[in-house]
């Protein structure tokens, strides 16, 4: 079914509104221009016709005033030569043809009419043709517009995100090297003690443990003096 009903629908369409309520502009604009570029075609196919009839009601018309100019001529012979009865005649056929003339040459004008109207119309609709194309035009370059601008933001909001991500990775980096700080200082603190080390302890004690009972037998000798 066609977005219009006939071409007086086409002509007083107001697109502007159309491509405001369509859900698809785009898609609406190339239908309306689909339907106006095959209603031109239909408008001038009939113009055609018409112009040919046109042709074809000339050549009539021109043949029937020759006609009528040829019976006129022979009436007057007739009158010359005495023959009002063959005048008479003569004029008769030339009034039949007269009438016949009146009617094609009506015909004439009304298509004359007819092809003005044509004129008019494929002129209004091809006007409306052109309004079309340039806001299907201006349509395509404000979608492009669009869809440049939304990838434009979208590559913008991508290079944010890579640069916070790479923040964050920057930053966890930054932890495990602290972290790994940590463990190597605390690395050796947690293993058993050798042998030798165990075995130097045990003399480092005895030694302790000789000079605490020197210490305690000086005290002692020290007291028992002081008694005495």
């Amino acid at each position: 079914m066609g977005i219009f009903s006939r071409m007086s629908d086409i002509i007083n369409s107001n697109i502007s509104a159309l491509l405001d309520q369509a859900e698809d502009p785009e898609k609406l604009i190339r239908l309306i221009i689909q339907e106006m570029e095959d209603t031109l075609v239909e408008v001038r196919s009939s113009s055609a016709r018409v112009l040919a009839d046109r042709k074809a009601a000339t050549r009539r018309v021109e043949q029937l005033q020759a006609e009528a100019d040829s019976w006129e001529q022979k009436a007057k012979l007739a009158i010359r030569k005495g023959r009002e009865d063959l005048a008479r005649a003569a004029l008769k056929e030339k009034r039949e043809i007269e009438d016949e003339l009146d009617a094609v040459s009506g015909e004439l004008a009304a298509t004359d009419e007819h092809i003005a109207q044509l004129n008019d119309e494929i002129g209004k609709l091809q006007a409306k043709l052109n309004d079309a194309k340039a806001k299907k035009k201006a349509l395509v370059m404000r979608t492009q517009t669009v869809e440049s601008r939304i990838k434009v933001k979208r590559q913008v909001n991508r290079d944010a995100l890579d640069q916070a991500f790479g923040r964050f990775e920057h930053f966890e980096r930054r932890m495990d090297n602290l972290e790994s700080q940590l463990e190597v200082m605390d690395m050796g603190n947690d293993v058993a003690p050798s042998l030798a080390a165990e075995i130097n302890a045990l003399e480092q004690d005895e030694k302790i443990t000789a000079e605490l009972d020197r210490l305690k037998a000086e005290l002692g000798g020290s007291d028992s003096s002081r008694d005495a």
